[in-house]
């Protein structure tokens, strides 16, 4: 068997592919399609079984000895999520952007940039660990020109934030930013060519991400995220009175985004710890200062946000769940993309199930796991622990395509979903509240924008709160960013929210190890009643 991998000879060429299982072949994420030369690899490993010509992983097809590699081609191969861009906006922005117009003179502030141009456009951004979400918003009405969805393409780095701060840390520092920045400019160009409009009429960015998301983006060292205590360079000099907030603002030019040379781009201030900048928006996006109810706030990725409300008390916790629920780790696990089954039911005749794009399944994204997983739940097919019925290790799902669910993909799933519990038990039970005292329930993301509720609560991953009191708010980091964007009193209002909030690190928690063993059962979520902890 020869020696090169396709992920070397990928190495070699510059040819950026993911993987977050340091190419040991079973994240599944480092599939490609070998458009020429195929015959000149080794026969496929079992770790490919689930694949067919001309589709392998790069990490496991090999040359074979003697073969020319001048006669292979390959590509990575790129999915096209289902991302979502829609947001619910919980009430009207009054219009006081930072840019604005006086006559023909363009003013950042009170300082004038340039003269008027025919338009302003901003760029509100919602840069997630898994996809990047951009708003451009027409300054002087308010109104989103143009919205658009794209996967990050960091993930070659890895599909969490602590494998990206490992990568960011080794030779190839600064590529992850390097690649982001410029999938945001290609958007700008597009956007550009599409409306007609210049990059010199686009002011201001914002820029909304978790802690390491956002830190990346600027250039700031997102080392000191990844141990303990855990917090942002910038959120450490913030504690140390060495900055009056920690949002940052820095001129475009300087991070390498195509727009006015004297753009700003803008990002918003974190919460603590792993809690950032989305997190931020969210609560913008729910008009916390409006809100005298209980709340809980649950933003569904793979970095969990919590936040609870609840008698002039705010807790907020980041659960690292992982990327499991996106379909990594999972054999036939997939985004939610084309293929992809997104719901799944049990009936007398088998599995019944709906794709993505009404199209023949390729896997099962996380909707329809979360489905999978109560449906097993509630017609005894599996015990809490995860234990098949019979203790099969595998269950058909698709047969005809092959397309299977295996006692290892419910183990991952079950240290995922804990992750997620842990962080909305510890604080309700931090303030005493049972999940009947709470009357809004928001969920955010385009994940929790899919699932079905009833089912998240059956297996515990979401609180059993009321289903009439829960509020999918969409894209709430990206509405949140574009309130930043079009009103200057939603800034000053943000830095008074983030002075209320108090961070609750789940893993100091006392008990955290116990929690945790409890919370990878599959059965719904139990609060003890008592008093506050």
């Amino acid at each position: 068997m020869g020696s090169l991998t396709l992920f070397e000879l990928a190495d070699s060429s510059s040819i950026e592919i993911p993987s977050s299982c340091h190419r040991q072949g079973f994240c599944n994420e480092c599939i490609v399609e070998v458009q020429a030369g195929l015959d000149q690899l080794c026969d496929r490993t079992p770790a490919e079984s689930f694949l067919k010509d001309p589709y392998r992983l790069a990490c496991q097809a090999r040359l074979l000895d003697g073969a020319a590699k001048q006669n292979l081609t390959f590509a990575p191969v790129r999915r096209r999520p289902k991302i979502l861009t829609s947001t619910c906006r919980q009430a009207p922005v009054c219009l006081d952007p930072l840019v604005r117009r006086q006559g023909d003179t363009v003013f950042y502030g009170d300082q004038p940039v340039d003269v008027f141009r025919g338009a302003m456009f901003g760029i509100a951004v919602d840069l997630g660990t898994t996809t990047i979400v951009l708003d451009f918003v027409n300054l002087e009405t308010g109104e989103s020109v143009h919205q658009v969805g794209i996967e990050n393409p960091q993930r070659f780095g890895g599909s969490d934030v602590m494998t990206r701060i490992s990568y960011d840390a080794g030779p190839h520092h600064g590529r992850l930013r390097k690649v982001t920045v410029n999938a945001l400019n290609a958007e700008i160009k597009a956007f550009c060519q599409a409306h007609g409009a210049d990059r010199h009429q686009i002011y201001e960015v914002i820029v909304a991400g978790n802690s390491t998301m956002r830190d990346l983006f600027f250039g700031v060292d997102i080392q000191p995220i990844g141990q303990r205590p855990y917090q942002s360079k910038i959120e450490q000099e913030y504690r140390l009175g060495l900055r009056q907030t920690t949002a940052l603002t820095e001129f475009a030019h300087r991070l390498g985004v195509l727009a006015h040379p004297k753009a700003r781009v803008f990002g918003p201030p974190l919460v603590a710890s792993h809690v950032g900048a989305d997190t931020t928006a969210d609560l913008l996006a729910i008009d916390i200062e409006k809100r005298e109810e209980t709340f809980l706030l649950v933003d569904v990725g793979t970095n969990t946000e919590v936040v609870l409300a609840h008698r002039g008390r705010f807790l907020a916790a980041s659960c690292p769940a992982g990327p499991a629920f996106e379909g990594r780790g999972i054999r036939f696990g997939m985004p939610g993309a084309e293929g992809a089954i997104e719901r799944i039911w049990w009936t007398s005749q088998g599995w019944r199930y709906q794709v993505i794009g009404d199209v023949a399944p390729q896997g099962i994204c996380g909707s329809g796991l979360i489905d999978l997983l109560a449906e097993l739940r509630r017609n005894g097919l599996m015990s809490p622990k995860g234990v098949f019925l019979n203790r099969s290790y595998e269950i058909p799902i698709a047969p005809e395509y092959g397309i299977t669910f295996s006692r290892e993909d419910a183990s991952h799933l079950a240290q995922a979903k804990a992750a997620n519990y842990c962080g909305q038990f510890i604080l309700l039970r931090a303030l005493g509240v049972d999940p009947s005292q709470i009357d809004k329930l928001y969920l955010a993301g385009g994940f929790a924008n899919s699932i079905q509720v009833a089912n998240a609560v059956e297996i515990g991953f979401l609180a059993p709160v009321p289903e009439q009191r829960v509020v999918k708010i969409g894209n709430g980091a990206l509405e949140g960013a574009r309130q930043m964007l079009l009103s200057q009193s939603k800034r000053a209002s943000v830095e008074r929210i983030l002075k209320r909030i108090e961070h609750v690190e789940l893993e100091t928690t006392p008990d955290f190890f116990e929690i945790f063993v409890e919370a990878c059962q599959f059965k719904p979520m139990s609060i003890p009643k008592g008093t506050p902890q």
